[in-house]
């Protein structure tokens, strides 16, 4: 697999603010590396016989209706919230 297709674990991790150690990230670089080598075999598949909306064509919907219903309860929203404070949840400040 060519070098610009491994992705680099430490940014990756530090965008989404978690600290890895380094046997870590050798172990997500692996799997991720393995991930990329999957899907270039999908890339290489030849796919041109296949219609670009098979699904349509065959009377697939996988949408539902847009029902009104009444809002879940505060309190059964907020019940598994790690922090809250009065009736909203508490994040830390990501935003510099």
């Amino acid at each position: 697999m060519p070098q610009e297709d491994h992705i680099n674990v430490r940014y990756v991790a530090g965008l989404a603010r978690i600290s890895l150690t380094p046997e870590e990230e050798a172990a997500y670089a692996s799997q991720l590396d393995r991930i990329l080598h999957y899907v270039a075999q999908l890339d290489a598949l030849d796919l041109s016989s296949v219609p670009e909306h098979s699904l349509e064509a065959h009377g697939c919907d996988f949408t539902r209706p847009d029902l009104a219903r009444p809002p879940q309860p505060l309190d059964d929203a907020l019940h598994n919230a790690p922090r809250r404070v009065g009736d909203q949840f508490a994040v830390p400040k990501v935003v510099e």
